[in-house]
Parts: structure tokens; sequence; C-alpha cells
């Protein structure tokens, strides 16, 4: 048996021969696997064969951690080939004798998996002929450095073809179907064309195959009744993939040999070609209009959500290099860099849509990449309202606040929707005001014309030139600007905000991570103070006279992201000394948790500055109906 082992601290990895029956590990000489580290015991942890498994203990006092299991002294647990075995700054892995895990890999590996191993030689094979890891750093055209590729790809895919088996085509051909009808929609729904530099180098192309390939598209789409516009592409494509193994089996019996071969040359060209010049197997997820959000746990594990359920994507990367490549292909363009100095960073996509990205050695795991996903046409209050975020009532109150310049704080958890709302919120901000939002990455989409976005700027090289959201917030008070909005509010900033606020500009927006309104109050409380040391009396009451609303959003157990509270901040408790907060809507509660099927209904309180509101005509009393 084998031991693979990883020493994170400095990246060193080697594999060691252990026996097969018992295996001591410790800091100690004598054990079968040594690990020179003052966080390891003399001897650590045992693992022994027995009744045809193996189980690995721990000997020590500081225990171990085996598949994200923490296990204590003594504890026994069963140990799979392949389990990450955790201790001190180390990583092992038990491994099968090499002969048996070929053996293994060859019975037990999937179509997918065996198409994605062929396509890694591919694609080494194109590096070294084409010297692209040179080539990438020349000033090449991209057309010239697409028609290179392709070149040279044909002749590589061609020398190969005889390794597809009879499965590895079949994924192959419905894959390339499905990719076909997804690109078809959305050119059909936006006029633009979803990969550039796959489709316009028409000289690869068989047009004769093309022109039957588009036929049978046209006739799946015309089976179903589809709208085919921006705001409705997301039912479009569900539409269809509710059908999708029906009109699969219709396409096959229309395919001749010839165009099954041509469809298999062109799927593994296509994946090569996003690896190199896109964003590998994440290009089509990108442009999924039902993918909310993508993420990647490791170069083999990649997740999506969709329709707010988290699913496996069973795609993977060919190696920890390409997902490293593809994070440099995407944070560069927005003056953001990523390295073992800086292992992780925060960015944005061409569209808008949030990028996060971690890597060695904060990453233990490999190269980590979160994508959110921002719609292509900004949501507006209808939208929440049809989708049961908040009901019409609630939504004309938010509006009158908006427009009545009331200064509004969102709070909610991860992914619940903070900044879809704040969006929406800032688009009832009047024309001739001027803005300034204020981001760690710049995502929101305004339609006013008159707007200045700031974008934060993380620290060189050098450890200089860093700007911060609360430099951004003290230079947008001499921008005279009518509204700030700051994206996010996570730290010091929060006292040059409320100071904002309380200085004349009305109106503005921001969010925070909190779990309810009182939360809200304590979680700014905090914040306050990480930027300057002053009595907590003097901070709530700058927060008491500064946030006139708190609209509290959540995702619930179902998928569904919903208003839970809208509360006014109503002063200070005389007893307590903390700012209180009297809810305006609430969402019902069911034992204990919130109504999934529920309503935002109004409580029977209404805030003080309604009458203003309603004097102003920003709204009516049947808000509060």
């Amino acid at each position: 048996m084998e031991i693979w082992i990883c020493n994170q601290y400095n990246d060193e990895r080697i594999t060691q021969k252990v026996p097969d029956e018992r295996v001591l590990i410790g800091r100690d000489e004598s054990c079968d696997v040594t690990l020179r580290s003052g966080f390891v015991s003399r001897q650590h942890a045992k693992i022994v064969f027995e009744h045809g498994s193996f189980f690995i203990e721990p000997l020590a006092v500081s225990g171990l951690t085996v598949a994200n299991t923490m296990l204590s002294m003594h504890e026994r647990h069963k140990l799979e080939y392949g389990d990450e075995i955790r201790i001190g700054e180390f990583s092992l892995y038990m491994m099968q004798p090499s002969q048996k895990r070929i053996e293994a890999v060859e019975q037990a590996t999937s179509p997918r998996k065996r198409v994605v191993a062929l396509e890694e030689k591919m694609h080494a094979e194109l590096l070294d002929n084409l010297n692209l890891r040179v080539t990438g750093q020349e000033s090449v055209s991209d057309s010239k450095l697409v028609s290179m590729i392709k070149s040279s790809l044909d002749a590589i895919i061609e020398a190969h073809l005889g390794e597809v088996d009879r499965e590895m085509r079949e994924y192959l051909m419905a894959e390339y179907l499905w990719r076909t009808i997804i690109t078809e929609l959305n050119r059909r729904a936006t006029g633009k064309l979803m990969y550039s530099y796959a489709f316009e180098d028409t000289g690869h192309l068989d047009q004769k195959k093309e022109e039957t390939l588009s036929r049978m598209v046209s006739d799946v789409l015309g089976a179903y009744p589809l709208r085919m516009r921006l705001h409705t592409l997301k039912e479009d494509v569900s539409m269809i993939e509710d059908d999708w193994d029906n009109q699969l089996r219709i396409m096959k019996t229309r395919i001749t040999p010839e165009l099954h071969g041509y469809i298999v040359r062109r799927m593994i060209s296509k994946e090569i070609e996003d690896v190199v010049l896109g964003y590998g197997p994440l290009q089509d997820l990108l442009e999924m209009p039902n993918v909310n959000e993508i993420m990647v746990v490791s170069r083999d594990r990649i997740y999506i959500e969709k329709d707010g359920v988290l699913q496996n994507t069973g795609r993977s990367f060919f190696s920890d290099k390409i997902v490293e490549s593809i994070i440099e292909r995407i944070i560069t363009p927005v003056g953001r860099r990523i390295d073992r100095s800086t292992p992780l960073v925060d960015a944005r996509l061409p569209d808008g849509s949030r990028v996060n990205a971690i890597i060695h050695p904060l990453a233990v795991s490999g190269p980590t990449l979160t994508i959110r996903k921002f719609a292509r046409i900004p949501f507006t209050i209808d939208d929440l309202v049809e989708r049961g975020t908040l009901t019409r009532q609630s939504a004309n109150f938010l509006r009158a606040c908006s427009l009545g310049r009331k200064n509004l704080l969102i709070s909610g958890g991860t992914g619940s929707g903070k900044t879809t709302t704040l969006n929406v919120l800032s688009n009832f901000i009047p024309e001739e005001e001027r803005i300034v939002t204020i981001e760690d990455s710049a995502e929101l989409q305004l339609h006013q014309e008159h707007q200045v976005r700031l974008e934060t700027r993380p620290a060189n090289i050098e450890g200089k030139g860093a700007y911060t959201i609360r430099d951004l917030v003290k230079n947008a008070l001499r921008m005279r600007p009518d509204r700030v909005i700051v994206g996010e509010c996570r730290g010091p900033e929060a006292l040059d905000m409320l100071q904002a606020m309380n200085t004349g500009h009305d109106g503005s927006l921001s969010t925070i991570h909190a779990n309810n309104p009182d939360d809200t109050m304590l979680r700014l409380e905090t914040m306050v103070l990480m930027a300057v040391d002053m009595p907590v009396k003097a901070i709530r009451e700058q927060i008491s006279a500064a946030i006139d609303v708190v609209v509290q959003i959540a995702r619930l157990s179902t998928g569904r992201r919903c208003i839970t509270h809208i509360s006014e901040v109503i002063g200070i408790d005389p007893d307590t000394g903390k700012v209180l907060t009297e809810d305006i809507y609430r969402l019902k509660k069911v034992r204990g948790e919130f109504d999934a099927e529920g309503d935002l209904i109004h409580t029977g309180y209404i805030p003080e500055f309604s009458e203003e509101l309603i004097h102003k005509k920003f709204m009516g009393v049947e808000v509060f109906t």
C-alpha cells in the first residue's frame, strides 16, 4: 500500500510505501510514516486492516481529521481510499497499489471522465505543438491565434479519434446537441453569438453538416411555444430541458454516421478551445440562463445553483493549473491579481457577475472559484412582486421611501438577494439627482445617467496603493452627491456612511450581513467601534438619527428569496439603551420558521414618516391594508 503525503506549509509532496496490514503514523523515526513537525505526536495515529476494511484510530489527545470529520483519541473511523487525513500541517491519503488503481479506473470511470482524460492529453499536445506557453505572451492577433489553434487541433483530434469508444461518442453527441440548442436560443433572444471564437472561423466547418444541424435545431425549437425574448429565456430553456430526453431520441434518428463523427470532432474541439481561449468547462454554464451561481470546489467538482437547488455538474478541469489560469483570465482585465502572497481576490466579469477566487495555501483542496451571475436584464420591483419576494403593498411602500429620500439599510445572509434588492430600490431615484456608488467590485446596474461608479483597489505587490470602501466614502462626500450608495457595509466604513446619512445625503442606501433588524443595529455598533473608540450611547444616537428603514431579506429552505421584515428605526430604549426597531411588515412564521408559501403582511404599525410620504403623493393609505 502507498500513502501520499502533502506538507501544506511548503507544498512538498511525496509518496511512501507502507505495510498493508498496520501503519503507524507519528513524529518518531520508528513509525511507518514519519511526520517531522511540532504539531505531530510521537505516535499520533494508526491504520489497521480488519474484517476486509481499513480503520484509522488517533493515538494522541490532539486527534486528527478524516474526510472533514474530527476524531478524538481512540475513536475508530472507517477509512476509504482517497479520504483526506489531516494531521498538523500534513494531508495524507491512503492509495491503492498502482496496478489495482489502474484496473479500478479502467472499470469504474464514466464516459465523461474518459472524455476529459483524452481531451487533457490532446490539450497537452496542442500546447507543445504551438508552444502556446510562449506564444500567449507575444503580440499575436486573436484571429491569427484562433486559426493556428484550430488547424493544429484538427490534426490532433483526427489522430486520437480511434480512442473514442461508443459510450464516449454518445456522451459527446448529446452534450453538443444540447449546447447547440442553448446557443441558438441565446442567439435568437439576444442577437449575439455565445462563443465568438468558436463560431467565427468558418473555414474549419462543414457547411452542409452545419445546415443539417441548424434544421434539426430549428425543428426542436419549433416544437414548443417559445417566446425567445431576453426576459423569457430562463423559462424557454426550462421548457426544453424538461422534455430533452424525448427530443434527443428524435434527433438521434436523423443523425447519419458521418454527421455523428462530425459532431464528436466539433465537441472535442469546442471543449479544448474553451480551455485555451475561454473559461474552460465554465464557459457554457456562464451562458445558461437558469444557472444562478457557479461554484468550483476543486478541479473535478464543479457545482451550480439552478432554480434555488445546488447540484454537481459532473464537469471538471484538466488540472489545478488550468483552474488558476482561468482565474487569472477573469481577474487580470479588472486590475486584480492572485498569487501565493495574495491568495484570495474579489473581482467581476464584464457583465457584472461577482467573482471570488482563493488558491493555495489558503484553499487546501485546490483553487476555489465562486461566480454569482447577474441577470442580463436588471430586476424591477414588479419582478420581485411576481416572484413572491414581497407584496404589491410593501413594494409601493419601499418605492415611496426611496422617492421620499429615506435612508434604507438592506440586511440579510449570503445569497439572500441583498444586492438585487438594493439595485431595484436604487432605480426609483429620480434622474435629476447625482448618485455616487461605492463597491468592492462594481456590480450595481443603475439606469440613471448621472451616476459616478467607484470601485476599491487592493494593494500592489509592494503592499501600497490600496483604496478601501472607507477611503471612497470619504472621497464621495467631496463629490457633491445627492445620494451615496455603498454596495456592502462590513467594517469601519459604517461610521462614514452614518455620518453621510446625517449630513444632508438623505435617501442613501447600503447592505449589511445580519439575521434580523435588531441584529442589524448591533452589527452597525460593532462596525463603528472598528473605526473609532467612542461611547456606545453616541454610536446608537447616530444610528437612530441616520437609518430610517431596515429591509430584512432571507433565503428560505425552499430556495425562495423573500423579504421577511420591513422595520422602522424608532429611537433608543430608555431602559436598555439599545436602538429600537418596529416591524411595519412581517412574514408570518409557522412552527418557528418563516412560512415558505406566505406573504409579507402589514403588522398594523404606521411609521412616523408616513404622513410626509402621503402628503408628497409618493404613496396612499392603501399600502397599509
